[in-house]
């Protein structure tokens, strides 16, 4: 029986090479220069730590980009309220992975209720589908990518 997994995955090497090169590039900014501005990066949470809050937003800008120049979608991102204490103001920002329960059983119900010939069945951080016909799970793809949740997902391990 065909299937395949719906899943939510950031690639941490490539979470790493952006930090390093955004980290490099705060470094040999004028605007940054003699600050203490740096991105500093722990089992996928990166904290941005600068002087002022304007050096934070420009921190954020340069991050984005370098995530997005490394194939990491931004939609990931759980940015935090900045935290301002005396002369450092800290934010952090966490790359979500994986489908929690709740988004798992909003994409099982919108399969379900989309009449296809497809099962759905949540298990641990993935969605697998599976049916009878390659066409069924094609139509399942794209409706699930037509859905536009907050989370990017990827489809993979696609079995015949």
């Amino acid at each position: 029986m065909p299937s395949f997994d719906i899943v939510s995955e950031v690639n941490a090497h490539e979470v790493t090479n952006a930090v390093d090169q955004a980290n490099r590039e705060v470094g040999t900014r004028f605007d940054f220069k003699g600050t203490n501005a740096k991105y500093e990066l722990k089992d996928l949470v990166v904290t941005l730590s600068a002087p002022t809050d304007f050096q934070l937003e420009q921190m954020m800008d340069i991050l984005k980009l370098k995530l997005a120049k490394r194939g990491i979608d931004i939609a990931c991102m759980k940015v935090d309220e900045p935290v301002i204490s005396g002369q450092t103001a800290r934010q952090q920002v966490t790359l979500r992975q994986g489908i929690d329960t709740e988004l798992g059983k909003k994409i099982q119900r919108l399969i379900k209720d989309s009449k296809l010939k497809v099962q759905a069945a949540i298990q641990d951080k993935q969605v697998r589908v599976s049916g009878k016909s390659k066409d069924d799970l094609q139509s399942a793809i794209a409706l699930v990518r037509g859905a536009g949740f907050d989370l990017p997902l990827q489809f993979t391990n696609f079995r015949d």
